[in-house]
């Protein structure tokens, strides 16, 4: 009997838009039934995996929504309760947008744990495919977990397709699932092939990455600073001559890896696409506060990140919208996973960590950077001077991108940086709750929700 992937247990989002105005996005919960993937014999391995890469895409839009909509890179301008609760920081359990980023993590890690599980007992697949497959498993499972620590913090740690298990299983410790994360990144160490089909599909470098970026996020500054430098020095990647064509084109040449999407699936032509959220609906537009940041001088070419129109421009609308993703037919609906210009970034906050000794060196890094951006490069400037210096240039080159909430939290900035942008931020939000439907659904969850919620 050939084996079937079982009904997942943890709720997805169910896309349920009308066209009044005054609808507000509440996802339908709703299990993701996947009968009709199978895993039993050799061809059947190559759907499997593209299955994979199906759900792991889908979190990716979602990263960038918690990423600039909860901090300040976004404000509200629309009608959609979970994107006014981002953007006046009044985040409830019930946002549908927090369920949305929980539910394509764990429907990702679900797929994962379902070829970790069969893919061993599928005879006639031959070794470097199943070793890649299997690599491919463990680095969008740990990387979804990645995503999933540093927005909710602690989370349940799902290792199997049981569903009586999953259905009742408590937070794991954020420790516990930073080590996890390595533990999948460390089995694909050595099984991704160097140089991919294309970028859509992950390589070695890709995981290197996903290293350097562990690292930065958990401040081992050598072993972060060894990874990025690894993949710069394979000039595998070149940066884009020209900073624009990040915001107009896909698969650019510093592309490592990033989410490619075809015109059934496009994230910006559903009613919580990005483009539909950014230019379509409005529902979330560039804060007054990022576009004077991204129009001065530091921030150089990287302006074009954002593009202003005088017919919008009334009552609380400034006129402006993030320019980087566009319609399903045009060339930038993508998005970013990694690129080399954050790789020059991770090096360079990992090198000025490690005191004044190392700052000459991310002060080249950065100014690569800047000289890309027709930005003035950088003078003398002590440690802490380059500490803030990388905090901005993170703003301006990834603006959009789904960082800065993370940086904010991680470098302990987050605070500092908003309760001077809304009277309503509190240290609660430096992390998003757990979704009410998946409290209600298992056991173990309840009394644990994260403080504040």
């Amino acid at each position: 009997m050939k084996a079937i992937l079982k009904p997942i247990v943890l709720s997805c989002l169910f896309a349920l838009v009308t066209s009044s105005c005054s609808t507000i996005l509440e996802p339908e919960p709703i299990d993701v039934l996947t009968d009709d993937v199978v895993l039993n014999e050799p061809r059947d391995v190559a759907n499997v995996e593209l299955g994979l890469y199906n759900a792991f895409r889908s979190i990716m839009p979602s990263v960038v929504i918690a990423g600039d909509c909860t901090a300040d890179m976004l404000t509200f301008n629309g009608t959609f309760t979970q994107y006014r609760e981002l953007g006046t920081k009044q985040i409830t359990s019930a946002n549908a947008s927090v369920l949305s980023l929980w539910s394509s993590i764990y429907n990702t890690i679900y797929l994962a744990n379902f070829i970790l599980e069969r893919l061993p007992d599928v005879v006639g697949v031959p070794a470097a495919q199943r070793d890649r497959v299997t690599a491919t498993a463990h680095f969008l499972r740990g990387y979804a977990y990645f995503v999933a620590v540093h927005s909710f913090g602690g989370v349940p740690k799902v290792v199997s397709t049981s569903i009586i298990e999953n259905r009742n299983i408590a937070r794991a410790s954020e420790s516990e699932i930073l080590d996890f994360i390595l533990d999948d990144y460390n089995l694909a160490v050595g099984k991704l092939p160097v140089n991919p089909s294309n970028a859509g599909f992950a390589g070695s470098f890709a995981l290197d990455a996903a290293f350097a970026k562990y690292y930065l996020y958990i401040g081992d500054w050598p072993k972060a600073e060894q990874a990025a430098t690894k993949i710069i020095t394979s000039n595998r990647y070149q940066l884009e001559p020209e900073f624009a064509n990040l915001v107009t084109r896909d698969f650019t040449n510093e592309a490592i890896f990033e989410m490619g999407y075809t015109l059934n699936d496009d994230p910006g032509t559903s009613a919580t696409g990005l483009n539909n959220i950014f230019v379509g609906r409005r529902e979330m537009i560039p804060s007054n506060q990022v576009v004077v940041a991204l129009a001065s001088t530091e921030s150089g070419d990287r302006f074009s990140t954002i593009s202003f129109n005088v017919n919008l421009l009334r009552g609380n609308d400034n006129g402006w919208s993030v320019a980087k993703y566009g319609t399903a037919d045009q060339d930038n609906n993508n998005v970013v996973v990694f690129r080399l210009g954050e790789i020059y970034l991770i090096r360079a906050e990992a090198r000025a960590r490690q005191g004044q000794a190392k700052v000459t060196e991310a002060k080249v890094d950065v100014d690569i950077l800047r000289t890309r951006a027709n930005a003035p490069l950088l003078g003398i400037v002590t440690q802490n001077q380059m500490l803030q210096i990388i905090e901005e240039e993170r703003r301006y080159e990834l603006a959009f991108e789904g960082n800065r909430w993370y940086d904010l939290v991680r470098t302990n900035r987050a605070d500092a940086v908003m309760n001077s942008f809304s009277a309503n931020w509190k240290s609660t939000y430096n992390v998003w709750p757990i979704p009410q439907r998946e409290i209600l659904n298992n056991p173990s969850l309840t009394g644990n929700q994260n403080p504040g919620y």
